[in-house]
């Protein structure tokens, strides 16, 4: 993959926590943005998504998904691998 993927979450959300398995399980690399410890990445978050729900995952296409199930983040996964 050329371009990072970008993960949006929170060490308190379920979502967030079982999305980021999903990532370290298929070794692709990724940025982590800890919302908790940077409040003014909410607002980029939102910004993508339109919504306040967690996680954000952002793909290098720039498409995003929000709070998405384990198959269909790493169906996602997939199409960036080739």
């Amino acid at each position: 993959m050329g371009q990072q993927i970008i993960m949006y979450g929170a060490e308190w959300c379920s979502d967030c926590r079982r999305s980021k398995r999903v990532l370290d399980e298929s070794g692709v690399s990724y940025d982590y943005v800890d919302l908790e410890a940077d409040p003014a990445a909410a607002d980029r978050a939102y910004a993508i998504s339109g919504r306040t729900n967690i996680p954000v995952i952002v793909f290098p296409d720039d498409s995003h998904v929000v709070e998405p199930s384990d198959p269909e983040l790493r169906g996602r996964l997939a199409e960036f691998r080739g």
